[in-house]
């Protein structure tokens, strides 16, 4: 049996001022399917994974969203993380409620906000990594193949070929390798034995549970104790208590970095993670300047900019490489180069009070 852990919990913070805390990156149609990224996720998913095995791990503040969203998604399919202790503990939560549901199942791990726009060859790739992780305690990752030197995304390095199924390779991963400068992202893609980090995985839930077991006890003692409360009346405030006290690690560092019996397949569907506003470029109309632009825009002289407005019309003069994003009380004008700091923008604006902008 497959089942789906979905993480949607995270703020989307470099698509401010679009995405707010109310509304993150996953709760917003950036593509041309008029769905959310969220919705887009269990959709594409639904020919391995149906809705009712379908869990989704997000935040108290986000859960009327997703019923709204996802009304074929069972309710208690919804997993409430009371803090945010980064994706080691969020996997930990859900592995239990999994388990209890659909003991001796396959999981798979996927973000909710990524575009794929080879659905189906995503799901022949996943196929094959459920095959994988089926065979052995093996933990599975999706590798993406690298087009450019990209500084944003982690790598993967891969090394003897495991086997092969139907011509798609499952290669044992020598090591992980968190965002490079751009000398050695340069030279990750000449080498050409790096892939890019997808943040997509497969194992078994029992797979999972033994691999934070060894490496990391204080984590499996508070799933342990969650465990043993799930079901009673006690079920909430023991999953707080225990979240509490969890140190923020990603599972890349607490388990995928140091764990054996790791495995990885390229996949090749056509993966994107709109990290920030210059994506997308890659998924909408260009018009023959160059530019992306959502809403009302005249321009003379404006090219390869993005420009998004929700309410007014925008007008430029002699830009180019520039992106501007209105909304209704914000507006953000920034170097496309460097979209990647609105995230620090946010900062700036929280510690300045302004939090009715964030």
């Amino acid at each position: 049996m497959v089942t789906a852990l979905i993480m949607a919990g995270g703020e989307g913070t470099r698509f401010w001022p679009l995405s707010r805390s109310n509304r993150p990156k996953q709760f917003l149609k950036l593509t041309d399917d008029q769905k959310t990224m969220l919705q887009e996720t269990v959709e594409r998913i639904k020919e391995l994974v149906p809705p009712d095995k379908v869990f989704i791990a997000t935040n108290e503040s986000y859960k009327e969203a997703i019923k709204k969203q996802l009304p074929e998604v069972p309710e208690e399919n919804i997993i409430i993380e009371p803090y945010k202790r980064d994706t080691a503990a969020c996997i930990g939560l859900a592995s239990l409620y999994i388990e209890k549901k659909f003991p001796g199942s396959t999981m798979v791990v996927l973000p909710a906000d990524h575009l794929i726009k080879n659905k189906e060859r995503f799901i022949n790739i996943l196929q094959k990594a459920v095959m994988t992780a089926a065979v052995g305690p093996n933990l599975v990752t999706i590798g993406i193949e690298p087009t450019h030197p990209e500084t944003g995304y982690g790598y993967i390095h891969f090394g003897e070929l495991l086997h092969t199924i139907d011509e798609d390779r499952v290669y044992q991963v020598k090591e992980f390798t968190e965002k490079p400068d751009l000398d050695t992202a340069r030279e990750f893609l000449e080498e050409g034995t790096y892939l890019w980090n997808s943040g997509m995985f497969v194992w078994r839930v029992e797979t999972i549970q033994d691999k934070i077991e060894k490496h990391m006890p204080e984590l499996s003692k508070a799933m342990e104790r969650i465990r043993q409360a799930l079901g009673t009346d006690l079920e909430d405030k023991v999953v707080r208590e225990e979240f509490k006290e969890l140190e923020g690690i990603s599972i890349d560092y607490g388990i995928m970095e140091k764990a054996s019996d790791i495995y990885v397949i390229p996949g090749d569907f056509g993966w994107d993670d709109l990290g920030s506003w210059p994506a997308l470029e890659r998924v909408k109309k260009v018009d023959k300047d160059g530019n992306v632009v959502l809403g009302k825009h005249y321009g003379i002289d404006t090219k390869n900019s993005i420009i998004h407005s929700e309410d007014k019309v925008v007008t430029t003069i002699g830009l180019k490489d520039i992106v501007i994003v209105n909304t209704r009380d914000a507006i953000l004008i920034c170097d496309k180069k460097r979209a990647q700091e609105v995230k620090e923008i946010r900062e700036i604006l929280h510690r300045n009070g302004m939090e009715e902008c964030l």
